[in-house]
């Protein structure tokens, strides 16, 4: 018997006679009280400069398209350039966190509430980004059903230049700190976290590449200079 099976069984029997080892229970208490880092790879540890343009770079290899504007107001406007340049109705399904843009400065019919299946553009918030993949992190909660990221054929989604970080492991440094303490955007670990790197892909069927198969066709990303205050 290989000594790793050896140890695996050791491990079930003594469990069965009363647990885990005093130093076995403190070690996993330990881990799930400190959140140590795993490996973290070098390519995301740059600054907020190069941070956001890996990001960019990355979520494009993808197939996203990206934009970085200074201010949030210019949302609307984007989005309206954005859906008329791909040929699309200006009809948007978004957040109730973006109700007090100027919508009004454009043409498009902006609704918000829960999804149907007729909504062909969705507009969301994302809680961050990962630089090293360029991914979008987006939480679960008030405001921010997840239906609304993946239901929609369009999805357009808002990320803070402040929140791309470098990996995932200080995505979720900074929502643990958020977390728990009745501080914005969120005050409780969210029921969902997704992690959204590109359009939805497939290519079960013949090895033939598929945009949409599970969720969006179309990923347009905008980053926001001066935040969502």
């Amino acid at each position: 018997m290989s000594s790793s099976r050896q140890y695996i069984l050791d491990r079930v029997r003594a469990a069965k006679k009363g647990g885990l080892a005093k130093t076995d229970s403190d070690v996993a208490r330990s881990r799930l009280h400190d959140h140590s880092p795993n490996l973290i790879p070098k390519r995301g540890s740059v600054d907020k400069e190069a941070r956001i343009s890996l990001f960019a770079e990355e979520a494009e290899k993808v197939d996203a398209s990206v934009v970085r504007l200074k201010h949030i107001n210019q949302v609307p406007q984007e989005i309206a350039r954005f859906l008329k340049a791909a040929n699309l109705q200006p009809k948007i399904r978004s957040t109730e966190k973006l109700k007090n843009l100027p919508w009004s400065e454009t043409l498009l019919d902006v609704e918000t509430g829960p999804v149907i299946g007729s909504d062909g553009v969705g507009v969301t918030v994302a809680f961050a980004g990962v630089a090293e993949t360029g991914t979008l992190v987006v939480c679960s909660g008030p405001g921010s059903p997840t239906a609304l990221n993946f239901l929609p054929l369009t999805n357009v989604a808002i990320v803070e230049a402040d929140k791309i970080y470098g990996n995932y492991e200080d995505v979720f440094k900074n929502l643990r700190a958020q977390s728990g303490k009745g501080q914005a955007p969120i005050d409780y670990m969210p029921r969902t976290l997704n992690f959204i790197t590109g359009p939805s892909r497939s290519a079960d069927i013949e090895q033939t590449l598929l945009l949409g198969a599970h969720g969006p066709q179309r990923l347009h990303i905008i980053i926001v200079d001066d935040g969502l205050a």
